[in-house]
């Protein structure tokens, strides 16, 4: 979230940024309640030291009639500090609960719009191949090799869920893999992580785990709640917690499932496991030290990965910037990768497959996550990026259908072969 008093030093700024993203919040009472906060605490703080001095001269009274008037007095000034305190408590909780709605500030150069086709195009790799027959869509390319299995999905979990089987199961273990040679190569320590968080790590982390709009699955009668991402387990991770700078950045990767409600997603490209309730992904997490010059360089290095990821697949694909209104309350700035997928829509089109977002202090604050050094009194909330490695069922999507061939087979990428231990399918 961001400092109460940076929301109010920067108040016009922190509307404007709240209507460039799309995010309807009533902040006509935040200085109201600001105001009535500072004038609780002086008013607290001022009953406390009457009935400090108060409590000091009775021992000192040598008329009864005084030393009780002084007993009277004090009992006031208790009554009336836990007044101020009620109230106090109240102001806070009604000002956390508009702080808390307000999400981050946004990088100036990010694109400004509320629609997804305000994102940017900044860059693309490779070409979408021309093919000499009409391809089929993944879908129908699984149906023809028996790689996915909708209908006993459905049966055992609903719409939504899926079997992976024969060879797509040696593909999503082999982009497993590589995600995480890749990973390790590059300096992160890797975790399997818990499928499970609380709720105040969800909260932490951005995510609304309960309400009508929740994506998220929530265990009944418990405050657990099935993880959309390894973000919130891997942010959560260091939950109040002291590191030292000199240990920054720290950089994680994490291997989990993820569980997603997709309320409201219907007939949103979801055809087939492009959007799906269940999935594997391979997350990265870094926590860097409070300047948007680690931030940004850690935010570079992310997506870097990402794009050598696709491209050691060789898979076509662009990095867009995106836009306000798509950025979700936690990221500062977001680039998405979309991979060029042949079977969707007429034609072929381009399709999210990974996202990574610098959030700056905004996850930290929430999270109680501090760094502290010699250079610096005191401690600092840390900087907080993630990003996707791989998502698995989305990979899988531009894999099979970028590798499809004229007779109907499907050839595996050279850098999965070791561990699918074939070339081809069919």
């Amino acid at each position: 979230m961001l400092d109460l008093q940076f929301i109010s030093e920067n108040f016009e700024a922190v509307v404007a940024n709240c209507q460039n993203r799309g995010v309807t919040i009533d902040l006509s009472s935040f200085q109201s309640l600001r105001d009535e906060r500072s004038r609780l605490i002086a008013a607290t703080d001022g009953c406390r030291h009457a009935q400090k001095e108060c409590s000091a001269k009775i021992p000192k009274a040598k008329d009864p009639s005084e030393k009780q008037a002084l007993v009277d007095e004090g009992r006031r000034l208790r009554e009336e500090v836990a007044k101020f305190e009620e109230q106090l408590r109240t102001a806070e909780a009604n000002l956390a609960a508009i702080q808390a709605q307000i999400p981050n500030m946004t990088h100036p150069d990010a694109p400004v719009g509320l629609e997804e086709s305000a994102s940017r195009a900044v860059r693309s790799w490779g070409t979408p191949r021309q093919f000499e027959f009409k391809p089929l869509d993944h879908v129908a390319l699984a149906e023809k090799h028996k790689l996915i299995d909708f209908e006993a999905g459905a049966r055992v979990a609903g719409h939504g869920f899926y079997f992976l089987k024969n060879e797509a199961v040696l593909l999503e273990l082999a982009l497993v893999q590589y995600a995480v040679q890749q990973l390790l190569a590059a300096g992160f320590t890797l975790h399997i992580t818990p499928d499970l968080a609380k709720q105040e790590v969800l909260l932490g982390t951005g995510f609304t785990p309960r309400g009508s709009e929740t994506q998220i699955y929530n265990i009944e009668g418990t405050d657990l709640s099935l993880v959309a991402t390894a973000e919130i387990t891997l942010g959560g991770s260091l939950k109040d917690e002291i590191v030292e700078t000199s240990t920054l950045p720290l950089k994680l990767a994490g291997i989990s499932h993820c569980f997603r409600t997709e309320a409201g997603a219907h007939g949103r490209a979801s055809r087939g496991i492009y959007r799906v309730h269940q999935f594997t992904k391979v997350e990265m997490f870094a926590f860097t030290t409070p300047d948007l010059a680690a931030s940004n360089a850690m935010h570079e290095e992310i997506v870097a990965i990402e794009e050598k990821f696709f491209q050691g697949l060789g898979i076509p694909y662009r990095v867009l910037d995106i836009t306000t209104g798509d950025l979700g309350a936690p990221a500062y700035r977001k680039f998405d990768l979309e991979a060029w997928m042949p079977g969707r829509g007429e034609g072929g089109d381009w399709g999210e497959v990974t996202s990574a977002s610098n959030c700056t202090d905004f996850q930290a604050r929430r999270l109680g996550i501090r760094c502290r050094g010699p250079e610096k009194k005191g401690t600092q909330f840390v900087h907080t990026l993630n990003g996707t490695c791989v998502a698995v069922s989305r990979a899988l999507i531009a894999v099979l259908e970028n590798y499809q061939q004229a007779d109907g087979s499907i050839d595996i990428p050279a850098v999965l072969q070791p561990w699918v231990g074939k070339s081809r399918i069919g």
